[in-house]
């Protein structure tokens, strides 16, 4: 999974002359907490969010009057409090590195920049997530099944037989990675709704053969049902 398809391609700009009122109307209006700063020829100088703007911001307890604080606040430009310490990403690699970026720096996004250093687009936490629901399936329902299989060759295939013997169609298969040298690991799949006479004969032959963790029934999600 490429972050060059699932990030936004159009995100929300300032130059570093930009007031700091400007920018934080525009998280406002846009309902973001980062703006990337470029130049005028979209080269990535920094970002600014907006605990930067609440930072630079006069305290609730200021003697300003509003015309004074109103002053104040359009003379503080973005690049007097931008950051330029900033972590990025490209669009040819994965939303993975991308997610795990975010979680060790403790962000909620990343500019993402081609070789040449232009802003082409911004990956957030919502972007990930939706990574998630789309690989996983969860939107269109069906049944989930998690097994412990033992971790040796061709043990999935024999999983995958079982299931096709069934007719059972398959939505999503996910493998979580164990430590090295675990005898287990843990399989997720996802199959679509089946008649339930159906289905209780696979797991009854799912559950003599493999250590099954759970088995859970999601609903499809109102979005698949009104496109219908």
């Amino acid at each position: 999974m490429l972050v060059g398809n699932w990030m936004s391609k159009t995100p929300v700009t300032v130059t570093t002359d930009t007031s700091m009122m400007r920018a934080s109307k525009a998280l406002k209006d846009k309902h973001i907490r980062t703006l990337c700063v470029v130049d005028d020829k979209g080269a990535l100088l920094g970002v600014v969010t907006d605990r930067d703007i609440k930072e630079a911001s006069p305290s609730k307890a200021t003697t300003l009057d509003v015309h004074e604080l109103y002053y104040l606040l359009s003379e503080i430009k973005v690049k007097d409090i931008m950051s330029t310490k900033i972590i990025t990403i490209t669009p040819d690699e994965s939303v993975e590195k991308a997610a795990i970026l975010m979680m060790d720096n403790k962000v909620g996004g990343l500019p993402v920049v081609d070789k040449a250093g232009k802003l082409v687009g911004v990956i957030t936490q919502t972007d990930v997530f939706n990574v998630l629901i789309s690989i996983t399936g969860v939107l269109h329902g069906g049944l989930q099944i998690a097994i412990d299989l033992p971790d040796d060759p061709g043990t999935l295939g024999g999983v995958i037989a079982i299931l096709n013997a069934h007719k059972a169609r398959i939505m999503s298969v996910l493998t979580a990675y164990e430590p090295e040298g675990a005898p287990t690991r843990k399989v997720f799949i996802r199959i679509q709704d089946m008649d339930r006479s159906l289905e209780n004969k696979l797991m009854e032959e799912l559950r003599a053969k493999y250590a099954i963790l759970f088995v859970l029934r999601d609903e499809k999600h109102p979005a698949i049902l009104n496109n219908k």
